[in-house]
């Protein structure tokens, strides 16, 4: 006799992605929190400029946000697996590099 087959559940919800739907490039996101939301807009700023346009505004529950900061931590372990460590600057606050003004990169050294 066999055993019948139990359906398996699906992994998760069927997101469905509208024909529609804009991709948002973002390089800046500014987090607020209430007791009952958490906020994040997220912006791109250009190289030299001072003011950024927010381009979206995520709210989510504390809850929802700690399921997503868990879900990106797993993602870049994964991510630096395949592809190689993701280096920070370590000689000026995280501030100061994502918002200090544009500069040239180093031209490179002249052979004699």
């Amino acid at each position: 006799m066999t055993n019948p087959q139990i359906p398996q559940k699906p992994a998760g919800p069927i997101l469905d992605l509208p024909a529609d739907l804009q991709t948002i490039y973002a390089n800046l996101a500014r987090i607020a929190h209430s007791p009952a939301d958490i906020v994040i807009d997220f912006a791109h700023l250009l190289p030299g400029e001072t003011r950024a346009k927010i381009r979206s505004r995520v709210v989510m529950t504390p809850l929802s946000a700690k399921l997503l900061v868990k879900a990106l931590t797993e993602n870049l372990a994964r991510y630096e697996t395949a592809f190689g460590e993701i280096a920070l600057p370590t000689n000026n606050s995280l501030a100061d590099n994502l918002f200090r003004p544009f500069q040239q990169p180093p031209e490179p050294p002249k052979e004699a």
